[in-house]
């Protein structure tokens, strides 16, 4: 049998150079085992080398500088809080209550962003991770940190907060954010004084628009509204009423386990199980986030945001409030 003799032929490929490799992922710790607690006499006793106090102890600062990062790598940014009651004795802590609290950025000029919003349990430890992506466009330059817990109490809570930036193909974070407003205390009176009105700019080649809207509800004295009843949400865009919602959770009992000190009362129900104005005990507060490209093209625009209906003040001088930030974010077209 006779074999063929089959030449030999080299082939070419002109192939395309390899993709440069993704940065490192980057893990920020911001906060670490750093004590929040009410000191009126002495702000900053448990303040370190790197971490100052403010509002009586109740606020945590730090300073971080982001150094610049290439618009064409997608990062996947996630936040990850965690919070624990000091202990006072074998059976008791210094703060049992449940409190709001929020980790925020705070850029050098405009309103301080909320990054992860929480509520403590009721003297319970708890952990809460989020997809911050949507925060890229704020995180260059010059920033502070800011976390907060609203304890009365000395010491309070021990909170530790860290930022990983990982490079992810599939990320789908923004090319453009506006902080709107950052309200500890939005009351009846404040409403009956008028709207909070930012006014807006939206740059000529973002296409998409999108609000981030973080609220939750409470009241003086724990009773009723605003915490345990909900009010609607407006927001108008040039006098047009273009969202209107009102929060609310009614799961808040899939959390009692991690709520030691809550109470249980005649009727056989927990403290913590009570369904809330936008929040639940030992849980975060996710943004309510809305699309608002159709009310939002390019150019100035005038933004208002009012709450109706909050408690007024009693003859006791209890009344209701808010907790409520807002940021604008935008994809270029």
């Amino acid at each position: 049998m006779r074999r063929l003799a089959i030449p030999f032929v080299a082939l070419v490929c002109a192939c395309a150079p390899a993709p440069a490799p993704l940065p490192p992922v980057e893990r920020l710790i911001v906060f670490d085992d750093n004590v929040i607690a009410f000191v009126p006499a002495d702000s900053t006793r448990y303040a370190t080398a790197s971490v100052d106090t403010r509002d009586a102890g109740r606020v945590l600062v730090r300073p971080h500088e982001f150094p610049p990062r290439l618009r064409n790598v997608p990062l996947r940014i996630t936040a990850h809080v965690a919070t624990r009651p000091i202990p006072q004795d074998i059976q008791h802590v210094h703060d049992p209550w449940d409190r709001a609290g929020s980790v925020r950025l705070q850029p050098p000029t405009g309103p301080a962003v909320e990054l992860l919003k929480f509520i403590t349990a009721y003297g319970g430890a708890t952990e809460h991770t989020a997809d911050v992506s949507w925060a890229r466009p704020l995180l260059r330059g010059h920033v502070d940190f800011e976390a907060t817990v609203d304890t009365w109490s000395d010491p309070g809570w021990r909170l530790d907060f860290t930022l990983t930036l990982a490079p992810d193909p599939g990320a789908d974070d923004p090319d453009w954010a506006l902080p709107l407003f950052c309200e500890d205390a939005i009351t009846r009176v404040a409403m009956d004084a008028g709207t909070i009105d930012c006014p807006v700019e939206i740059p000529q080649d973002v296409g998409r628009v999108e609000l981030l809207l973080f609220t939750s509800g409470h009241c003086t004295d724990g009773r009723g509204a605003d915490e345990f009843e909900t009010r609607d949400h407006v927001v108008t865009v040039d006098d047009r009423e273009v969202l209107r919602l009102r929060p609310w959770r009614d799961d808040c009992g899939r959390f009692r386990a991690i709520n030691p000190y809550c109470r249980r009362w005649s009727d056989g129900s927990w403290s913590s199980d009570y369904s809330r104005s936008g929040w639940c005990p030992g849980d975060q507060v996710a943004p309510l986030r809305e699309d608002l490209s159709a009310a939002l093209p390019p150019g100035p625009h005038a933004l208002a945001y009012r709450i109706e209906g909050i408690r007024p003040a009693d003859a006791d001088g209890n009344y209701g409030y808010w907790r409520s930030s807002a940021v604008l974010i935008g994809w270029r077209r």
